[in-house]
């Protein structure tokens, strides 16, 4: 990020906001694979997070001037411990373990590569650092300490494939991702079949495509996005409409003859970091449901922007409605439990934690109930 935000970090009147600047601006500069020799020096440009999945780029500079770009790849395998542990025989991530990884970038063809990470202690995750150029320039030469860190599935590599993109690191505004444990066994050393070899490649996690029947894709990979700002117009998306959303046939709201349908406009998905997942807009048509249901592993708020009606609590989730009515209401996979009802209309905000329950009706007959929604996996 820009250096000039050094001169305002420690000003009394800016300590408010620290929280805003101080996380992409210093990212660990000072504690990547090359910094073990002070002859090195990293500027970060743009850090990007996806649950347990961060990746950084910038320039590293040697003896005080500029020598390459590089991409950094920190993994910290939750996900990959999980599915390996799901395999037979059940196991934990190794020393070792590799990245697919995919450069988009703008006016310049793909290119992909498979790449090895090893522990680093010092960011407690997997982590690999793909330099545009290894060579030191005419008459330098790389210290010794750094210099056994560099080469093929090394923690400093290079992918010749890859150095033409990375001489222009603002053109790569797209990657994908995708890591597998080592194919050899770390105990017995032999080499495992490729259908046995766990893999995290943003398991089971899935976007909205209102131009697709199912609407549903798969995503496959994780998307890492570098464009760094939005302006959006709600109509430019085209609904996707849910017949009966969140709801089983024996829900005493399921409506055969008659549709309950929902629209949702699918404004931001992939592109979000951190552990976000979507933010949407949701029409509630006069008369329309959207069905309770519980939250397991993510959490979601509601933000009511027009219209009123209704919205359903689990029965002890805010336990400050105890005065509010209790309700049977059919849980969508669950069935029948009581849970509180309140009214609700612009400016009311319904939040749900993981293991909460929530569902919202339109009490109207004439005027939609709309609200955006933001969903995050818990972490």
């Amino acid at each position: 990020m820009d250096p000039r935000f050094d001169k305002i970090h420690d000003e009394p009147w800016n300590k408010i906001f620290q929280v805003v600047f101080f996380p992409d601006r210093i990212y660990h500069a000072e504690y990547l694979n090359a910094t073990r020799c002070d002859r090195y020096r990293y500027v970060v440009d743009e850090v990007r997070a996806k649950l347990d999945l961060t990746v950084l780029k910038g320039q590293v500079f040697m003896d005080d001037r500029p020598f390459t770009n590089f991409l950094r790849i920190e993994y910290r395998s939750g996900r990959l411990v999980e599915a390996a542990r799901q395999k037979s025989p059940p196991r934990l991530a190794g020393m070792g373990m590799y990245a697919w990884v995919k450069l988009m970038p703008e006016g310049q063809a793909e290119a992909e590569a498979t790449v090895r990470l090893d522990i680093c202690r010092w960011t407690d995750s997997y982590e690999v650092e793909i330099w545009q150029e290894l060579d030191p320039p005419a008459g330098a030469f790389h210290d010794f300490s750094v210099l056994d860190m560099m080469g093929r599935d090394q923690p400093i590599t290079r992918v010749a494939a890859f150095s033409p993109l990375l001489a222009d690191l603002k053109s790569i505004k797209l990657i994908e991702l995708a890591f597998r444990e080592d194919h050899r066994d770390p105990v017995t050393g032999r080499v495992r079949p490729d259908d046995t070899i766990a893999w995290d490649n943003n398991f089971a996690s899935s976007h909205e495509d209102p131009d697709k029947q199912p609407s549903t894709v798969p995503d496959k990979n994780y998307l890492i996005n570098f464009q760094r700002g939005w302006y959006l117009d709600a109509a430019d998306f085209k609904p996707v409409r849910y017949q009966n959303a969140m709801m089983e046939p024996d829900n005493p709201d399921f409506q055969a003859n008659q549709p309950n349908v929902t629209e949702m406009r699918w404004m931001l998905q992939r592109v979000f970091g951190s552990t976000l997942v979507f933010f949407h807009e949701v029409t509630v048509p006069p008369g329309s449901v959207e069905g309770t249901h519980q939250h397991i592993g993510s959490e979601e708020l509601y933000y009511v922007v027009s219209g009123s009606g209704v919205a359903y609590l689990g029965l002890d989730d805010d336990p400050s409605l105890k005065n509010f009515p209790v309700v049977q209401r059919h849980i969508f996979g669950i069935g029948m439990k009581d849970c509180r009802e309140v009214a609700v209309s612009p400016g009311k905000v319904i939040f749900t934690k993981s293991g909460g329950i929530h569902g919202i009706r339109n009490t109207g007959t004439s005027e939609p109930l709309k609200f955006v929604a933001f969903l995050y996996h818990t972490a």
